[in-house]
């Protein structure tokens, strides 16, 4: 069986579209992760000044 006949026959070839998303996903996820370690930080700091 070739791997032209197992694949799908809806799905199209996008291009760059896919890289260009994958790029998109891995800018957001990394700025999650800052905003989360940034927060968790400040959160921190607040709670040892006012604690």
């Amino acid at each position: 069986m070739s791997d032209v006949s197992r694949q799908n026959p809806n799905e199209e070839d996008y291009g760059d579209l896919g890289e260009k998303r994958n790029r998109r996903i891995r800018i957001v996820a990394w700025t999650v992760i800052i905003a989360l370690i940034l927060g968790g930080g400040g959160a921190t700091v607040i709670t040892l000044i006012l604690g």
